[in-house]
């Protein structure tokens, strides 16, 4: 067997069983101790759980070396701090105060609701085809009858106004 020290995804990978890793000890659930569990399962059942589970360590295992900060160089920690992620461990020991995470968020919602509404509703609802439903120009002059050029000015000016808004609304 491999070294089971390397990752959770090795540890869960090379053991014919599914295996969880927790701070106080590791538990392994072998296809015995399922069927027994599970009457109404099959070995099919456990083999399938055991490809999710597998699948599922390796995605973590692949977001956590795509996200971390061991991926950064080290002059660049300071910038992603408000990028990553914080760990269940940083939560835990005394990490968001979850109030004023909701307050921000509250305040953040409100002052996007409020920039919209500079625009006029014909930005406005090319705007929101455009960021939030992902239509690039073509479709949206397309499924409004309107010239690509006519979209692309109006989302030209939606965006203006916008930066303006929050410019202002900064002060």
């Amino acid at each position: 067997m491999k070294n089971y020290k390397d990752s959770d995804y090795a540890l869960n990978k090379y053991s014919d069983s599914i295996v969880y890793r927790f701070a106080d000890g590791i538990v392994e659930v072998t296809m015995a101790d399922y069927l027994a569990e599970n009457p109404d399962k099959t070995e099919a059942d456990f083999r399938e759980l055991k490809e999710f589970s597998d699948a599922d360590y390796l995605e973590r295992d692949r977001l956590d070396n795509a996200c971390s900060k061991r991926n950064v160089p080290i002059h660049e920690l300071d910038e992603t701090a408000l990028c990553c992620a914080p760990s269940p461990e940083d939560i835990f020991i005394g990490g968001i105060d979850e109030q004023e995470e909701a307050d921000a968020h509250r305040r953040r919602l409100e002052t996007s609701g409020s920039a919209l509404e500079v625009l006029s509703d014909v930005q406005r609802r090319r705007y929101l085809l455009y960021r939030v439903d992902g239509l690039n120009e073509r479709e949206i002059a397309e499924l409004e009858g309107a010239t690509q050029q006519a979209v692309s000015k109006s989302l030209y000016w939606a965006e203006k106004k916008i930066k303006k808004f929050l410019g202002n609304s900064k002060k």
